[in-house]
């Protein structure tokens, strides 16, 4: 077993102009099941960090833990970031190709055992980091993950993505559907580019998503729009929502489905700070709504749900429930009442 003054140091395997490095990750294992994950779902993250860097994202964790037990074996440098970026963005961590397809491989033989009977198993790739950001330009390693899995039969297979990039295995994506069922998420909360920013300094702008969108449905590909999250007090609007569901239509959008902010403590510390610049008003609210639990109240939550359905009801959009849940869609008779959209 190596120590922390033998470990061999990590391979970096690229840096980009603008300080991320890409740094070589070992697996013996690539896809989650559901119950080490409690997501309901098994999962694949080709990458573990995401240059995207938005900062409600709630795998910050999952990346520092990486990050220090790399640092504890002596394998990775201890390095200060004086420019308030944090290494989830700026060190990926990329799963080597080789090692990730002998792992899909074995692993595909544990999640069929399951694949069994009328409803099939669910894999979504990029629950917790984009599996199209910069780096899969660069090392296509979500690419080969897509190749290897045509060879499945029978699965429901979903992708997460805020990139353009996905438009590039349009291909494989058709190929991939003739055997099972395939849905692509286009990741986006808000079609204001300003919102984006402040929220997504480094991600595709909003139109740039909607035109992969369109490119996707052209293929026949079953994708639509994923708002994760909404977050509370800025992007939970009537009207913000009804410019987003509008936005979607010409893309022909095959559903939309919200996800209410997720505010755990290492999202707490990236997204606060922008909220309190951006919006002190609400920064009361969200200190009070979030005091007991990393999740919004629950009434709020079913109200956000409520008005998510009813605009894409009028748009003529399938509204979706969050990403492996199986609430029944709520009752357009409940209004979504302005005190339970005030997280009070």
């Amino acid at each position: 077993v190596a120590t922390a003054a033998t470990a061999p140091a990590l391979t970096v395997l690229d840096t980009r102009r603008r300080g991320t490095t890409f740094v070589e990750h070992d697996v013996k294992s690539i896809v989650n099941d559901p119950e080490s994950t409690g997501m309901g779902f098994w999962s694949i993250n080709p990458f573990v960090g995401c240059e995207f860097g938005c900062s409600y994202c709630y795998a910050r964790y999952a990346h520092r833990y990486v990050v220090a037990r790399a640092q504890d074996r002596g394998a990775l440098e201890k390095t200060e970031r004086p420019d308030g970026l944090d290494a989830f963005e700026q060190q990926i961590f990329v799963k080597t190709k080789t090692r990730v397809l002998a792992a899909l491989e074995r692993d595909l033989l544990r999640l069929n055992r399951r694949n069994r009977g009328a409803n099939p198993e669910t894999l979504v790739i990029g629950t917790a980091t984009d599996p199209y950001q910069p780096a899969e330009r660069r090392f296509g390693i979500t690419r080969a993950v897509l190749e290897k899995l045509c060879s499945a039969r029978g699965l429901s297979i979903g992708i997460i993505t805020k990139s353009t990039l996905i438009a590039r295995d349009i291909d494989v994506l058709r190929e991939l559907g003739q055997h099972n069922r395939i849905t692509i998420y286009v990741s986006l909360i808000s079609v204001d580019p300003q919102l984006i920013r402040i929220f997504e300094p480094r991600s595709p702008l909003p139109h740039s998503r909607l035109r992969t969108l369109a490119k996707l449905r052209h293929a026949n590909v079953h994708a639509g729009i994923i708002v994760a999250p909404v977050l509370p007090g800025i992007t939970d609007s009537v009207l913000h929502i009804d410019a987003l569901i509008r936005a979607a239509k010409p893309a022909k959008a095959a559903f939309i489905q919200p996800s209410v902010l997720r505010l755990d403590s290492a999202v707490c510390r990236r997204l606060m700070p922008i909220i309190e610049e951006h919006f002190p008003t609400l920064v009361p609210r969200y200190r009070a709504a979030f005091a007991e639990s990393r999740h919004a109240p629950e009434p709020y939550i079913n109200a956000v749900t409520r008005r998510f359905h009813r605009i894409a009801r009028k748009h003529r959009i399938a509204a979706k429930n969050p990403l492996g849940s199986d609430a029944p869609a709520p009752s357009a008779r409940q209004a979504d009442t302005p005190a339970q959209l005030a997280l009070l």
